[in-house]
């Protein structure tokens, strides 16, 4: 009788710069060491990865003009495709699962697209439905105009929150007869450019956001008022200790399980920073090396964290001091042009 499957890691990577497309790697329970299993290089430029709630099925972005979505089988040791990938808009950079769709953001485009999902977990082309953005930054490297960034279920699953780096916005949304709706709007420090967000592990409905903003190295903590309210801004932290704006691009974070550190990546200074959670804002406690250049995505698992180091084209692990929170690098592999690391638990 055959036992246990063991843990997988998938990796995206941009194929148009060397990459291998998507890959599968055994994950070894007691160091977090990945091996290479297979790949499959049949979608351009997969750079961002989500599973599906059973674990059986992988989606993908397409990260180009021309944007897609695909789904593949993961229940074997090589990535399957499940059907033609479904257009979405231009540049997708994330994706979730929620409420029987997968919504892309679609940073090109400025927009959130869901596409239905069916029972078996494969894809309903076409898409069922869009939000566009509107409104403008501040900041002229970003030519102020919408981009979506990122989308991220909220933890009672009723809500998601929908990241705009060119607006500094972020909104609270819906999934309504197949159309991503937005309900509320915060307004982020102008300039600030938020990329990415965590909820603290809170309880259901999570106390505290977390946004992670990129065009200055900087975290603005924030209130949830769960499910129906804005985010709430309360303060600011800088992850890094000189705070040089101009030559630093967080990209990635993470909060751990227990809600007692948050972890960042950041490219141009190329490190990884350690805050702690002390109440209602955070302290940056140090930085360590990311192990590589250009850290483009951050995963936690199991104690061990995951850099996907996009330049210099490798995933890093490092394991994690339950206690102080600092990472230890552990080793990588070779991912050329790596953009991010799921985990199936």
């Amino acid at each position: 009788m055959d036992g246990p499957r063991p843990r997988r890691a998938y990796i995206g990577s941009f194929t148009s710069a060397g990459g291998p497309g998507v890959l599968v790697a055994d994950v070894d329970e007691k160091s977090g060491a990945l091996t290479v299993l297979s790949g499959a290089d049949d979608v351009p430029d997969p750079s961002y990865l989500a599973l599906s709630p059973d674990r059986r099925t992988l989606y993908a972005v397409s990260e180009r003009p021309e944007g897609a979505v695909a789904a593949y089988r993961v229940t074997g040791d090589k990535p399957e495709l499940t059907g033609p990938p479904v257009a979405v808009g231009d540049g997708p950079t994330h994706l979730a699962t929620f409420a029987g769709h997968v919504l892309t953001a679609d940073y090109g485009a400025g927009s959130v697209t869901a596409v239905p999902l069916r029972p078996d977990g494969t894809l309903a082309a076409p898409a069922s439905g869009t939000l566009r953005h509107s409104g403008s930054g501040t900041d002229p490297r970003d030519r102020r105009e919408p981009h979506a960034h990122q989308v991220v279920p909220d933890p009672s699953g009723r809500r998601f929150l929908d990241v705009d780096l060119g607006t500094d916005t972020v909104r609270v949304c819906a999934v309504e007869d197949g159309v991503p709706v937005a309900h509320h709007e915060t307004a982020l420090r102008p300039g600030s450019g938020p990329r990415h967000l965590a909820f603290h592990p809170g309880g259901p409905d999570g106390a505290y956001v977390y946004v992670l903003n990129e065009l200055t190295p900087t975290i603005t903590v924030c209130r949830w008022n769960a499910p129906d309210g804005p985010l709430e801004p309360l303060r600011e932290t800088s992850v890094l200790a000189d705070h040089p704006e101009g030559d630093a691009y967080p990209s990635g974070l993470v909060v751990s399980p227990d809600g007692r550190f948050v972890w960042t990546a950041t490219r141009g200074t190329d490190v990884l920073s350690v805050l702690a959670v002390e109440g209602d804002g955070l302290r940056l406690v140090t930085t360590v090396p990311c192990g590589g250049h250009w850290p483009r995505a951050l995963t936690y698992a199991a104690g061990t964290l995951y850099v996907a180091n996009e330049r210099s084209g490798d995933v890093t692990w490092f394991t994690v001091d339950a206690h102080t929170g600092l990472p230890v690098r552990g080793g990588s592999i070779e991912v050329p042009a790596a953009s991010c690391v799921v985990l199936d638990d």
